[in-house]
């Protein structure tokens, strides 16, 4: 059994509140295992001002997370799984999916109820393509602002009158308990999650036995099985963490739900699909419905993405 678990974790509150969840987990299960908390500062933080498609999305904030676990640094990296890349480095993998929260997006403002509301005109702060396209289908008139930085950071902008409204994710304000700042929670069927949304997964070197003994009992195989289907999804399609593309799956007692989308940038172009699928097949569901939206014409959009991008 290990004796001390060092994690490893960027430095902004939502990142430190994932680093102590599963802290104060593996203290509870293993009350005798010593942990460790070791802040990094990723690339992506270093940027701030910079739209993150830019500068090579949301890697950057697991780039010096990962070197520190292939260096030995740390034992293991905590991660918001909608943040987490296609493919991992050779030697690291994420044994580990925690209970996910609510994936929706969340729309904050103090002075209107919903998108919906927004006038003409109206500012709102993301720096997300993926929600910038869906609000750009369905609401052509609104002006959409980048907007970075951590969730402190964006509702002070949002008091300051920097926007008339933001949008970001649920799962974060309801961690960092900023429920009450959540004008409306924005349904799928209005704007589709991102892929992984709401769930923390916990990455570590292969072959660290003592290490995954210590942090299997957070796995949550709910919650893995709908992440597995919207990575399938984003792998198949050859997308990254900074592309409009949107995944989101439900489970019932016997089937796996999953919705797809890829969008272009402006809005102008939107195309979607639904499957479902027996229960154990999560990762077919979602290579499944990533061809139809290839054969749709999803590969041009993101193309056009990575080349307006420079990825």
């Amino acid at each position: 059994m290990k004796q001390i678990v060092k994690i490893g974790t960027r430095q902004s509150p939502l990142a430190l509140w994932q680093a102590y969840y599963v802290r104060d987990a593996i203290k509870q299960y293993f009350p005798e295992v010593g942990v460790e908390i070791v802040k990094i500062v990723s690339a992506g933080d270093k940027h701030l001002k910079t739209p993150l498609a830019k500068i090579g999305g949301k890697g950057l904030f697991l780039k010096e997370l990962e070197t520190a676990l292939l260096e030995n640094e740390v034992d293991i990296a905590v991660h918001s799984m909608k943040d987490v890349t296609v493919h991992l480095p050779e030697g690291l993998h994420i044994p580990v999916i925690c209970d996910r929260e609510d994936p929706r997006d969340a729309f904050v403002s103090n002075h209107y109820a919903s998108l919906a509301e927004l006038p003409e005109g109206a500012q709102v702060g993301t720096c997300s393509l993926r929600r910038k396209s869906q609000i750009a289908a369905k609401y052509p008139h609104l002006q959409l602002i980048d907007l970075r930085g951590n969730v402190n950071t964006r509702l002070g902008r949002l008091d300051t009158g920097d926007f008339d409204a933001i949008i970001l994710a649920a799962a974060g304000l309801i961690r960092l308990e900023f429920n009450e700042r959540i004008a409306a929670y924005i349904e799928p069927e209005e704007i589709l999650p991102a892929v992984g949304q709401g769930a923390v997964g916990i990455e570590c070197r292969q072959g660290d036995t003592d290490v995954e003994q210590v942090i299997a009992a957070l796995h949550h195989p709910q919650t893995a099985e709908r992440v597995q289907a919207e990575r399938a999804a984003n792998e198949k399609l050859g997308g990254g963490c900074h592309v409009p593309v949107a995944a989101h799956a439900i489970l019932s007692d016997s089937e796996i739900n999953f919705r797809a989308l890829v969008a272009s940038v402006d809005g102008q172009t939107v195309l979607q699909c639904e499957h479902t699928a027996p229960r154990g097949q999560a990762r077919e569901l979602g290579e499944r419905a990533a061809l139809e939206l290839i054969e749709q014409g999803a590969d041009g959009i993101l193309y056009a993405v990575y080349d307006d991008h420079g990825s």
